[in-house]
């Protein structure tokens, strides 16, 4: 009798159960390094806030998208990272990855004005930034293309043996893209060093990641491919540093990549032209009480033993600091015409 189907499927042999990631820890930060988070997520608070004010009064052209509310999210990844070694490539919500690598934020204000200054010379905009000195490949405005590209950055890693990965991230709306499961694939398949980070910022571009998601827990995204993923409080800076942690030595151990997908919140719309109409102040007042991951941080700090004054004084500073990258934004010139012509292409092969 010839064998059918299900026969042949029992006769074969089982494969061996893939390792899986310990289950993150919340990171156990000193009294100064704990400090230091908080100070970068406050500098991003500041920073877009006073982007989106530039954006009202016409400085700031485009498409501008904030991170307010993420802030936990990159500060709590990037801090993790070795920055000689390590690369990161994001999407066209930038502006808070960079600040948290710890760039000037006058050539990033610059740069949303486009000035001459800015980091990518006026020309990338709110969406375009980059700096190969610093390992930051960008701002992507194609929704998804990142992840392929940074697939790439991670094959560069383990081609160049440099010891190097990347963490990439995305949203919960680019999860749905065709491209990011290629990616996942090849990743798996030559055990790539890269993070996979999904911001799931709950809305992508205006739905609920319940109604556009057939599977909503984001973090099982990977599993068809053998890519193991942890879910984790994005609203919490020292859980996100705890998972960095656990995601790092899985990939630095030859192990192939991971998938964070990190549950958070954007308090503003999409984009400075979203009115997003499609939730409720309400909601949004609820997750600010409940779960700002500044207070978050803020708790964390009191209950070390800062002081409010100390608090106050740090805003202070914070506060100055905008306050002098927008005037440097709004004072140094615009590119010089022959820019147009430049940097076109990378001229190295």
């Amino acid at each position: 009798m010839a064998k059918t189907p299900a026969t042949r499927r029992k006769s074969e042999p089982a494969k061996p159960n893939r390792e899986r990631p310990n289950e993150p820890q919340r990171y156990k930060a000193e009294k100064e390094e704990l400090l230091e988070l908080y100070k970068r997520m406050l500098l991003i608070r500041r920073f877009e806030e006073k982007a989106g004010q530039l954006y009202g009064l016409g400085l700031i052209g485009g498409f501008c998208h904030l991170y307010i509310g993420q802030e936990a999210v990159a500060v709590g990844l990037q801090s993790a990272l070795d920055h000689e070694k390590d690369s990161v490539i994001t999407g066209y919500r930038d502006h808070g990855h960079m600040l948290a690598y710890g760039l000037d934020p006058k050539v990033i204000m610059a740069e949303l004005t486009g000035r001459e200054a800015g980091i990518s010379k006026g020309k990338g905009g709110s969406m375009h930034m980059f700096s190969t000195d610093h390992k930051f490949y960008g701002g992507h405005g194609i929704v998804g293309a990142q992840v392929p590209l940074g697939t790439g950055l991670a094959f560069a890693h383990k081609y160049n043996e440099d010891g190097g990965v990347t963490l990439a991230y995305f949203g919960d709306g680019a999860a749905n893209q065709g491209q990011v499961y290629e990616a996942f694939n090849m990743a798996e398949l030559w055990k790539l060093p890269i993070v996979f980070v999904i911001e799931n910022n709950q809305y992508a571009m205006g739905t609920s990641v319940n109604r556009s998601s057939a599977e909503d827990q984001l973090f099982k995204r990977g599993e068809s491919f053998r890519i193991p993923g942890i879910q984790v409080d994005g609203m919490d800076v020292l859980a996100a540093r705890g998972a960095a942690e656990e995601a790092l030595k899985w990939v630095r151990d030859g192990k192939g990549p991971i998938i964070l997908e990190m549950k958070t919140y954007r308090y503003r719309g999409h984009s400075m032209s979203d009115p997003a109409k499609y939730r409720s102040r309400e909601e949004v007042q609820s997750i600010r009480e409940k779960s700002d991951p500044i207070e978050h941080a803020k708790r964390d700090l009191e209950a070390v033993g800062v002081k409010e004054d100390e608090l106050k004084t740090l805003e202070k500073e914070i506060r100055k600091i905008v306050n002098e990258a927008a005037d440097f934004a709004e004072t140094t010139p615009e590119p010089d015409a022959g820019e147009l012509y430049t940097d076109v292409l990378v001229e190295k092969y």
